[in-house]
């Protein structure tokens, strides 16, 4: 998971140096900070410090990725998909509502919810990338799928599906794990 964070810094350092965001779509970092927080929370709830640790740098870099990229991306972009406001208010309502679960059901029934929530925010994760397919089609510039994210995706899920499987046995974590292989697999494919 710290690969997979630590991936989109080279794409901040040059967008800082530039001052642009260019193309690239906010999807993938608003889902960052999403996926850190479930996962951290899942983590925490099932005892298990190699998930929640890893995630929670996740979650704070995800926030620095959004932080820059709503200081360097022009108002009105239309390629992010939706509206930076747009994915603020998702990313709050997601919190809250983890907040809500976590305060109002016994730690069994909300580690099963959250770990199911963490399913499909895993996968929408690793396949947000796929987002900017329509821009490689229509560009036939493979310029915005961030190499080193997907790469680092690839041997991120790898591992994960294999941990999950066979040490954790925790389908919550090798199902999406092994998705999000796949859409890395599928993005290193177009690249």
């Amino acid at each position: 998971g710290v690969l997979c964070s630590l991936a989109p810094l080279p794409t901040f350092v040059q967008i800082s140096r530039d001052k642009s965001v260019g193309k690239l779509p906010l999807l993938p970092y608003s889902s960052m900070i999403v996926n850190g927080f479930v996962w951290t929370v899942y983590g925490i709830l099932q005892q298990l410090p190699s998930l929640w640790s890893s995630n929670s740098l996740g979650m704070i870099l995800g926030m620095y990725y959004f932080i820059q990229f709503k200081r360097y991306g022009p108002p009105g972009m239309n390629n992010l998909p939706g509206t930076i406001s747009q994915h603020q208010f998702t990313i709050i309502s997601i919190l809250l509502a983890n907040t809500f679960i976590l305060t109002n059901f016994s730690k069994e029934t909300a580690a099963r919810v959250i770990g199911k929530e963490g399913i499909l925010v895993f996968f929408i994760l690793f396949a947000s990338p796929l987002a900017a397919i329509k821009t490689v089609i229509s560009t036939k510039s493979t310029a915005t799928i961030p190499l080193h994210f997907t790469i680092a995706s690839a041997i991120n899920c790898s591992l994960w599906s294999v941990v999950g499987l066979f040490k954790m046995k925790d389908a919550n974590v090798y199902i999406p794990s092994t998705l999000g292989l796949c859409c890395a697999l599928v993005q290193l494919f177009l690249k």
